[in-house]
């Protein structure tokens, strides 16, 4: 069953990042009065990038992407095969890594900013991902996620303040506004492109995929907080991940861009009030 689970993660994950993707571009467009792109937009936009020419700035680049890919790949493949939730989230680390040293091998005075500014996002939202691993051990007296998810009760009932939170976070993640300083899936990044400026054709659609990794990766996530032994529990668990992405694109279409200090001061208050204070009283119950 786990490895069935880490084929369908390896094959399927890619196909419904792109179709959240879409999804997200067409709800965004509605959002803001326009018709937006067809579902289908992502699909045709990394045929394209594939059909381009390979044309990197330098040799490393395309390693390094191609290992920010294979990292999160294992990190959700860990993740969906039941495995070590803080084992899962050391891999995510090491693969965002991966991303800044790529953005860092050019010469572009927008990548190195945007490098660094992704620096300064890993600062903010690191603090909240380790806690997570810790809350879900307090929770359950496990790591493991195929012993969190097999509880009588759900995760959520004792973790509220880890799920707002990782809300917080996700924004990150996903890169949505207001903590898009990176790199932008809108026209309004003064970086250009920010880390992804020298990137192109198949190098950035190697970007691209990883990127649909890493949103089913977070959702699974987000699942993990609501699953029990109870079957009704996996519905309510991909409602309220469908519910968590349009709240994170309505964030998005809301909200302006922050500086990096300001990101860095939200999201270490968010740590601190709702999963510091949270993890502090499952300290206390136990």
């Amino acid at each position: 069953m786990q490895a069935v689970s880490v084929i369908l993660y390896l094959i399927l994950a890619p196909f419904a990042g792109a179709l959240l993707d879409g999804v997200s571009r067409i709800v965004s467009a509605r959002m803001q009065g326009r018709k937006g792109p067809p579902l289908l937009q992502p699909f045709y936009d990394l045929l394209k990038l594939f059909q381009k020419q390979m044309i990197a700035v330098n040799s490393v680049q395309m390693l390094l992407n191609l290992s920010y890919l294979v990292f999160l790949a294992i990190a959700g493949s860990m993740l969906f095969a039941g495995a070590d939730i803080l084992m899962c989230l050391f891999i995510l680390s090491t693969a965002d890594m991966f991303l800044i040293m790529a953005a860092s091998s050019d010469s572009s005075p927008f990548s190195s900013l945007g490098a660094s500014r992704e620096m300064m996002q890993i600062m903010a939202y690191e603090p909240l991902t380790l806690l997570l691993s810790v809350g879900f051990y307090l929770t359950t007296g496990s790591f493991h996620v195929g012993d969190i998810i097999s509880r009588p009760v759900s995760a959520i009932v004792f973790m509220p303040g880890f799920l707002i939170g990782f809300f917080v976070i996700t924004a990150i993640k996903l890169r949505k506004s207001p903590f898009d300083l990176s790199t932008s899936h809108h026209a309004h990044q003064e970086l250009v492109k920010g880390l992804t400026t020298e990137m192109a054709g198949p190098t950035f659609g190697i970007m691209n995929v990883a990127e649909y990794y890493e949103m089913i990766l977070m959702l699974g996530i987000v699942a993990l907080f609501f699953l029990n032994e109870n079957w009704w529990s996996w519905p309510l668990a991909i409602v309220m991940c469908l519910l968590v992405f349009f709240l994170e694109i309505l964030w998005d279409n809301v909200s302006a861009r922050v500086k990096w200090r300001t990101m860095l001061d939200s999201c270490w208050i968010v740590t601190l009030l709702s999963a510091g204070l949270n993890g502090l009283i499952l300290m206390l119950i136990q």
